[in-house]
């Protein structure tokens, strides 16, 4: 081996590593690494069905547990940690409180990356509904078309 061509690995391997670790350093560098979307939280209502890290890390697992327990069984009754009982429904209940789909649930399900399958099955609320149909609350005058 020359040592010209010592130089060129070298030099390789430098680039590779700058390519490969250059995410890292962007992280450690702005930050990013510790971004978590901020959600849009209920105004009216101070907590929810359980505690708010529960929530963060168990809800797909509750809203499954409700999805399995109504469908199998009829029950509709959910007791809470604190005691109180709320109905077991995703419309009904959480989204009573947390009312615009895209200020809560959409900005952590796409920071994550999951496609929930809620809405296979549930009708979306109103503002996603509405953008899906196309419907316009002050349509152009028919002149525009023409």
């Amino acid at each position: 081996m020359r040592v010209c061509d010592t130089w060129k690995i070298i030099g390789g391997i430098v680039i590779f590593l700058i390519v490969v670790l250059s995410p890292i350093w962007y992280n450690a560098l702005t930050g990013r690494a510790s971004y978590f979307p901020e959600l849009k939280l209920p105004a009216d209502e101070r907590k929810c069905i359980e505690s708010a890290p529960y929530m963060r890390a168990n809800h797909m697992e509750l809203l499954n547990s409700w999805k399995e327990t109504v469908v199998r069984t009829g029950e509709r009754a959910y007791t809470a940690e604190d005691g109180k009982i709320y109905n077991m429904s995703l419309v009904g209940t959480c989204m009573k409180c947390h009312s615009n789909k895209a200020e809560f649930c959409d900005r952590c399900h796409n920071y994550a990356d999951v496609q929930p399958k809620c809405w296979e099955c549930h009708v979306a609320p109103k503002e996603v509904k509405s953008e899906v149909i196309g419907h316009r609350s002050n349509p152009p005058p028919i002149t525009d078309y023409l």
